[in-house]
């Protein structure tokens, strides 16, 4: 049994225009201290940042390449990544302690929310062992990104989140070796790139049943 029941509902918010990641993330730690304080609700926050490159905890130097967007050290798991326009990002803050305190759970469980968002678009999605994310595979065997997992744990809520291409310029992934993946059959892509005429407004409708699903009810706030 949980120590504590479940909220009623967690705060849904979608962001207007290109939010920065400093203050993002000054954000997020504000609000992952609220609710473990027991001061404010879960949250899912959605937003698009402009260019940029992430190192997660396991980066390594050598898979920066070209340094053309800003570089931020990020506290999440994982190695570099990309965020951009035309990307979904996603943070998640839940309170892990009044749900399940197991991180391989909370990741598939984003994994799975991801697996049924793709789903709402025909599009089938894949987990692949050793490579956190979702994968898209193509008739020749090669294989696709589409949607990347990053989390970070304090005292036991979560924040940071995923990333799912919608329509992002996949040049700008280029400047890196993303999530240090150098085999040439592995590489990345969008709905856009897929054929799939998916807008933003979309794939967040999708996005908010597909999560209800998983995680429970949400509250629109602005």
């Amino acid at each position: 049994m949980r120590a504590n029941p479940l909220p009623e509902f967690i705060d849904w918010k979608i962001e207007p225009g290109l939010t920065g990641y400093e203050p993002a993330v000054t954000e997020m730690e504000s609000r992952v201290e609220a609710i473990r304080r027991g001061r404010a609700p879960e949250k899912v926050w959605l937003l698009e940042h402009p260019p940029l490159y992430t190192a997660g905890t396991s980066a390594k130097a050598g898979d920066l390449i070209d340094s053309r967007f800003p570089v931020f050290q990020s506290g999440r798991g994982g190695q570099y990544t990309y965020h951009g326009p035309g990307q979904r990002v996603a943070y998640v803050m839940l309170d892990l302690r009044r749900r399940r305190p197991d991180v391989r759970r909370y990741v598939e469980d984003l994994e799975e929310w991801l697996i049924r968002t793709l789903a709402w678009f025909g599009v089938r999605g894949e987990r692949r062992s050793g490579r956190v994310g979702i994968w898209v595979v193509h008739g020749d065997g090669t294989e696709d990104k589409i949607a990347a997992v990053g989390v970070r744990l304090r005292h036991w809520v979560s924040y940071h989140g995923i990333s799912l291409n919608v329509d992002p310029d996949l040049g700008h992934f280029g400047g890196i070796v993303p999530c240090g993946i150098r085999d040439e059959r592995f590489g990345v892509t969008s709905l856009a790139a897929l054929g799939v005429p998916a807008n933003m407004t979309a794939v967040d409708e999708a996005l908010r049943l597909s999560f209800e699903e998983v995680f429970g009810p949400l509250r629109d706030i602005s």
